[in-house]
């Protein structure tokens, strides 16, 4: 596992995380899975989120849950993959709702780099994962962290719109203090179920109306 790689203004706000018993125990694991195994993404890209988008920055937060576990695919943004990667079913649905939310036609590129350099926090619960095997990094630390990012963000920010996207963002976002900040609810991107509640939830547009309702620049999701 590479050295942690974050933004100063992350290393400000949850910091002291990287001292805690929890974490240490974490990096340890995370080490000898990569000295054993095949291991996504690539240690230099796993706190990527933080590198392209600084704390002060974010706008939207965007939670998924591991990974992708395929070869090349994961770049430490949820959702996004490597440029010259097919497009895996989920960011297809999630390009589908796009078009229909906003118009126009989105781009076959994958890599979401240009989301998080206008604001917008593409995290994973898990932030490292086994080749092809889904979940194998669970239960280790990350999600105790992943839940302090998500904290930091809720306490010292103020009006970020949070996506959560099928029940496991929604149970990991009970944290999120909705008295202070902008939540939208719908089902998971997933083949699986998408159809009960992912297209035509509208949330491309209901994040920019409420941004520029607060006077923030609005995203250009189309821009990749």
């Amino acid at each position: 596992m590479a050295q942690v790689k974050i933004d100063p203004s992350w290393e400000k706000v949850i910091g002291e995380e990287f001292g805690k018993e929890y974490f240490e125990k974490l990096v340890e694991f995370v080490k000898k899975e990569f000295a054993g195994r095949t291991i996504y993404p690539e240690g230099k890209n796993i706190f990527r989120a933080f590198e392209l988008c600084p704390f002060e920055d974010v706008k939207v937060v965007i939670l998924g849950q591991d990974p992708y576990h395929g070869p090349k695919q994961a770049n430490g943004l949820c959702f996004s993959v490597n440029d010259g990667i097919p497009l895996p079913p989920s960011l297809q649905n999630i390009y589908k709702e796009i078009e229909t939310d906003l118009g126009g036609k989105m781009s076959t590129k994958g890599n979401l780099d240009n989301w998080a350099r206008q604001g917008v926090l593409l995290l994973n619960a898990t932030l490292t994962v086994r080749a092809n095997t889904a979940g194998s990094h669970q239960h280790k630390g990350w999600e105790e962290f992943t839940d302090a990012v998500i904290k930091a963000i809720s306490d010292k920010k103020e009006h970020i719109v949070f996506l959560l996207w099928g029940r496991y963002a929604q149970e990991k976002g009970k944290i999120i203090d909705r008295a202070k900040h902008h939540v939208l609810t719908a089902a998971h991107p997933s083949p699986f179920s998408v159809h009960s509640g992912f297209f035509g939830c509208k949330h491309f547009s209901k994040t920019n109306e409420y941004l520029k309702s607060i006077g923030e620049k609005s995203i250009d999701w189309t821009a990749l």
